[in-house]
């Protein structure tokens, strides 16, 4: 890496930092969180223990989410649910409403799940113990040790992707992800002190996020700066290493959206297993690499006149991206829903669990109408 400007100063700080290499020091990361910490709803004030309940729903939201999209989901989850005990009673279906638009729905599912284990087995209080935690639903390696150390100041090292980065450079890590991670996490053990690992752990996920960022990491303000091997060989913005992905195969499909004259719409809900499980849904086909669009209307919900819309709806999910040919059509007022499905009002598919594949269908066919 180089420092933006490229300075007499800042080759005389990359010279220094060389000189003065020392060991990594929680010490001093946990005298930065405690100038730096960033703030969030689910975070209890400096020095106050957090509660189990939202560090679990935050840790589960976090996972393959950005945290300013979290932080809304989060507030109106907290506020409809402000604890397990009310998450626990609460139907699948109204859980599902609340995640809509948030993604990676089996999330949803597990934390529902969750709930009601800990209600049933555990009292409605969350273990305090890693295995214990493992015996949840949705709750993995990483999940655990973040409760643990966050929640209950056990002594525990959760590894996300930012610490994942702050660690492979703080020791230049050469294996690539993700056969790395059991060196990364070895050495992230290795770090975490018996004193305030809750903070620790939080303190790695901030700087990861604010300083020791994917793109052009500020260095001079890492307090790991004279302790980072990449820094010394001006090497950072290359580590992590990783193994390039594969992409996804393209899926075709075709959705098909029906309004009544009175614009009611037509939903079915998804299966409860597989990808968006449980969520609703416009009527569809199967998604595959070898759709043949021609053949679409004999899996057309109705037996009505079908207008093939222009363009075409896409999505990319984690493993494939997507790309649906929309077909729309309208019926008289009294039209009942074929078996297994149901017409909603347009005003009412806000409170529906929509995902967002879906609502890019719904908007792009209302869209066509207006034009």
């Amino acid at each position: 890496m180089t420092l933006a400007g490229g300075s007499r100063l800042t080759k005389n700080f990359a010279r220094a930092v060389k000189r003065a290499k020392t060991a990594p020091s929680a010490a001093a990361l946990l005298a930065w969180y405690d100038r730096n910490r960033r703030e969030f709803p689910w975070r209890a004030q400096a020095g106050r223990r957090m509660e189990p309940y939202k560090v679990w729903l935050s840790e589960i939201m976090l996972q393959q989410t950005r945290v300013e999209t979290v932080e809304r989901y989060f507030v109106r989850f907290v506020a409809r649910f402000p604890a397990v005990q009310a998450l626990a009673s609460a139907r699948l279906g109204e859980v599902l409403k609340l995640w809509a638009g948030l993604g990676y729905y089996a999330r949803a599912r597990n934390l529902h799940a969750c709930s009601r284990e800990v209600v049933a087995r555990f009292g409605g209080k969350f273990p305090s113990d890693e295995q214990a935690l493992r015996t949840l639903p949705g709750i993995g390696v990483y999940t655990s040790a973040a409760i643990a150390a966050i929640a209950f100041d056990r002594k525990a090292t959760p590894v996300d992707g930012n610490i994942e980065r702050v660690i492979s450079r703080l020791f230049a890590v050469e294996t690539p992800l993700p056969k790395a991670k059991p060196e990364l996490f070895a050495h992230a053990s290795r770090l975490t002190p018996a004193a305030r690992p809750g903070d620790f752990a939080q303190a790695m996920m901030d700087l990861g996020a604010t300083v020791c960022t994917p793109k052009r990491p500020d260095c001079p303000r890492c307090p790991f700066v004279f302790s980072c091997e990449a820094y010394r060989q001006g090497m950072a913005e290359s580590f992590p290493r990783r193994i390039a992905k594969a992409e996804g195969k393209l899926r075709r499909g075709a959705a098909f959206f029906v309004q009544r004259t009175d614009g009611a719409v037509l939903l079915r809900k998804r299966p409860l297993k597989g990808l968006l499980g449980g969520m609703t849904e416009v009527p569809g086909t199967e998604w595959a690499s070898g759709f043949e669009i021609s053949g679409s209307l004999i899996h057309a919900p109705l037996g009505v006149a079908w207008k093939k819309l222009p363009g075409r709806v896409r999505h990319i999910f984690t493993h494939f991206p997507l790309e649906l040919t929309v077909y729309s059509a309208t019926v008289p007022k009294g039209t009942p829903a074929p078996k297994g499905m149901r017409f909603v009002a347009l005003n009412k598919l806000d409170s529906e669990a929509l995902p967002t594949v879906m609502r890019k269908i719904v908007a792009h066919a209302l869209d066509n109408q207006n034009r």
